[in-house]
């Protein structure tokens, strides 16, 4: 279709747009008028395609283009994004505006690098080559830290950090595995599959076992003795290409259950759940077997909540499923060859896709309903106060959004005009406001009377009383505040938390889970970025 086609379409959109308007006046204008964007959007925008009216976009923000080979991998630290490629290169960029690096590009391989990945705090980096080492890269300089070379000296083809990052595995193409001692650089163990290529390989979110997919077709779960714990055969006919934990774990009972996404040359992507139970038994169940794409899926990755999956394939599309309900949400297409790679950024909502077309494309998933052009609202967009009122430009629906001088005009409201010059020297602002206890407001705040203590926590109840009065769905609530979350983040026990409330519990119960009261495998935090939006979305509504 020519340009002016093209404008005379879109001109005709519009036109129709109206008239959805018009007719939908009283019978759902806001569903038929977005329903009717959200198409439009997909219509003109043939790289990208949706299964039905979703909740977000997804839109292309930029390629990278300056690898001379294959991309290889794609790896997301909190600040930082890592590629490799068959030109022996690995390309670091900045996360916030995709800038590559003074050092970059680190050039210590001899052949193809296969894969890479960031330690959890994102100051190392290390990358596994045809030239059969593993290469630990300082992420503050760009120099080489250490060479680990595979036993047996066979090209290593996939290589993982623990969450915890004590650990490192990698493996290679005679199917050997080795286990290193990430702090001291020292091999710990080796295992071995016979007559296979190890090309994939995941740890589970508490950093105590592994999974290995192999050409053969089988993903097999180890432990940290590399003691086989669980092996399944034929996972993916024709072989496995890639396999990745979801970040939480999920408990009740006897039982504690992972979940585990995998792909391969049979064009399916899986979704696996391992449970484990308190005799020490593993079993392994596939809980969703998921078409989108028509030809070899490469490559696979959680979001950091979990909610997301997304996939990369030998069609050149990459598709992303909402993971808990095996739905399928957008297939993207932009690449010209083969999806290699794909991952999402553990701190925004971001997905790099690397490709067999020597590019890597970097996709924003934005809020499509927000009546804010496909941009993502600020968090901190002005809200309808408690009471329906703008008083004083306190218009913020929620106390812990005030600000200091919303804190002193309440207090002012309240007869409470006393404590406006203390509270503006400590600083008080909505969430302090709604923590203050009797303790605090005599040993900080120096507030003598008994009774005007007694009076200012009853209006703080009040306000209290207030917020749970509007009607918050209940899972924007932490469990220990019982207040709305601003960070939520998921736990070991596969709840979410206001991430304050959780590290403080964490640090003062002995790790134990706040709702089943069962201990904690891991004091990992992972964000929920998918819920925050979701916050974001019903205090923007409300």
């Amino acid at each position: 279709m020519g340009g002016k086609g093209l404008s005379n379409l879109k001109m005709t959109l519009i036109k129709t747009g109206m008239i959805c308007v018009c007719l939908s006046r009283g019978f759902g204008f806001k569903y038929t008028f977005f329903s009717f964007l959200n198409y439009a959007f997909y219509f003109l925008n043939p790289s990208v395609t949706s299964s039905g009216p979703a909740l977000q976009m997804t839109s292309l923000i930029c390629t990278l283009q300056h690898h001379q080979d294959d991309v290889n991998w794609c790896a997301f630290a909190a600040k930082l994004l890592a590629t490799c490629s068959g030109d022996k290169t690995l390309r670091i960029y900045d996360a916030r505006d995709f800038s590559e690096l003074p050092f970059s590009p680190l050039t210590g391989h001899g052949y193809t690098v296969h894969c890479c990945c960031f330690s959890a705090c994102g100051q190392f980096l290390a990358s596994c080559s045809t030239d059969a080492t593993t290469v630990i890269w300082s992420m503050v300089s760009g120099e080489i830290e250490a060479v680990l070379e595979h036993p047996g000296r066979s090209p290593v083809r996939i290589c993982a950090f623990s969450p915890d990052s004590l650990h490192l595995v990698s493996g290679a193409s005679d199917g050997t595995l080795a286990l290193w001692d990430f702090p001291s650089r020292q091999l710990r163990r080796t295992g071995a599959v016979n007559d296979t290529t190890m090309v994939a390989c995941s740890f589970s979110p508490c950093s105590q076992m592994f999974m290995t997919g192999s050409t053969y077709g089988d993903l097999r779960l180890w432990d940290l003795r590399m003691n086989q714990l669980h092996a399944e055969k034929n996972a993916h006919d024709l072989g496995v290409s890639c396999c990745t934990f979801a970040p939480s774990i999920l408990s009740g009972g006897q039982v504690v259950q992972f979940r585990v996404a995998s792909c391969g040359q049979d064009s399916l992507l899986k979704i696996w759940a391992i449970n484990k139970f308190s005799s020490g038994a593993y079993k392994m169940k596939l809980l969703h077997m998921l078409t989108g794409q028509s030809a070899p899926v490469l490559s696979c990755a959680y979001s950091s909540d979990g909610q997301l999956l997304v996939s990369g394939s030998v069609d050149k599309t990459v598709t992303i499923y909402d993971a808990e309900n095996a739905v399928l949400l957008y297939r993207l297409k932009q690449h010209e060859r083969y999806v290699t790679a794909c991952a999402f950024s553990p701190t925004s909502p971001l997905i790099a896709t690397g490709s067999m077309d020597k590019t890597v494309n970097i996709w924003r998933l934005e809020d499509g309903c927000s009546g804010n052009g496909g941009k993502l609202l600020p968090e901190e967009s002005a809200q309808t106060s408690i009471k329906g009122r703008a008083s004083g430009g306190r218009s913020k629906l929620l106390v812990s959004d005030w600000s200091e001088d919303d804190v002193s005009q309440w207090l002012l409201e309240e007869g409470l005009e006393g404590l406006v010059d203390r509270f503006k020297a400590n600083n008080i602002d909505g969430t302090e406001l709604l923590s203050l206890t009797k303790e605090t407001l005599a040993s900080e705040l120096h507030v003598e009377s008994v009774g005007l203590r007694s009076k200012l926590l009853r209006k703080v109840e009040e306000l209290k009383s207030d917020s749970v009065c509007l009607g918050i769905p209940d899972e924007f609530l932490c469990p220990i505040t019982r207040e709305l979350m601003k960070e939520p983040v998921i736990a070991a026990d596969g709840y979410s938390y206001e991430k304050e409330a959780i590290e403080s519990w964490i640090s003062t119960k002995n790790r134990s889970s706040p709702m089943t009261n069962l201990p904690l495998l891991t004091t990992l935090l992972t964000p929920n970025h998918t819920l925050k939006m979701a916050i974001g979305r019903w205090k923007t509504s409300h």
